[in-house]
């Protein structure tokens, strides 16, 4: 059952949710990671993507793997695979709207970092309505879903996990949220589609193609006037 109150605390993941998936700036990333580990490791193309896939198999995060087995800087590691066009995200009109007539603190939950979620909220247009972004450093370079990093982001913000509400494309990721007593939204796309198969979906309160539209829709459901 979802939580009885309203939420005041919006927690956002940032890639391929408050952008939609058809931007694909993972492809580029992806691309950049492999660049990274062949040029780190010394190794060709087809092996730096044989590790890439086994250290996210392993580690998380192919980062967390680099970092764990190989010393690696995650700062230099971010900023080398961030560094790609985000001209593919436009602006969304839709989304501004939304965030605007919506209640309440808004935070971003990110697994990139920093720099990188200010960018994708510059092109969109949006970084106004945010107080702050919880990144992946933050997260003492955790990924979601690990616990852990859900813990230090309510205590750093002051967040009452059963007066919050968090979305986020991947199912996984929400399932500590909605164990903590936060509202969950899934925003559902091909791919996150494909990834949830066969995962409990008990833990999704609401789900959606489209997060504009959905903010919109609760808004206008609850008749709140800014």
């Amino acid at each position: 059952m979802p939580p009885k109150h309203d939420p005041d605390v919006w927690l956002f993941d940032l890639d391929n949710t408050l952008y939609p998936a058809r931007c694909n700036l993972f492809a580029q990333i992806d691309v950049r990671i492999g660049r990274y580990i062949a040029d780190w490791l010394k190794v060709d193309a087809e092996e730096a993507r044989r590790v890439q896939k086994q250290y996210w198999r392993d580690h998380g995060t192919s980062m967390r793997g680099m970092m764990s087995l190989h010393g690696v800087d995650p700062k230099h590691y971010l900023d080398f695979v961030h560094d790609i066009d985000y001209s593919p995200v436009e602006a969304n009109p839709a989304l501004e709207a939304s965030l605007a007539a919506l209640p309440g603190r808004k935070i971003i939950f990110t697994a990139g970092d920093v720099p990188h979620a200010e960018r994708v909220m510059e092109r969109l247009g949006v970084a106004h309505h945010f107080e702050a972004i919880f990144d992946i450093a933050a997260g003492d370079y955790w990924p979601k879903p690990h616990k852990q990093i859900y813990d230090k982001l309510v205590t750093r913000h002051g967040v009452d996990p059963g007066r919050a509400c968090m979305a986020d494309d991947i199912v996984v990721n929400l399932r500590p949220a909605c164990d903590m007593g936060m509202r969950t939204v899934w925003i559902r796309t091909d791919e996150s589609v494909k990834r949830a198969e066969g995962v409990n979906l008990d833990h999704i309160h609401h789900q959606t193609d489209d997060l504009a539209t959905w903010l919109a829709d609760w808004v206008a459901e609850r008749n709140i006037k800014k």
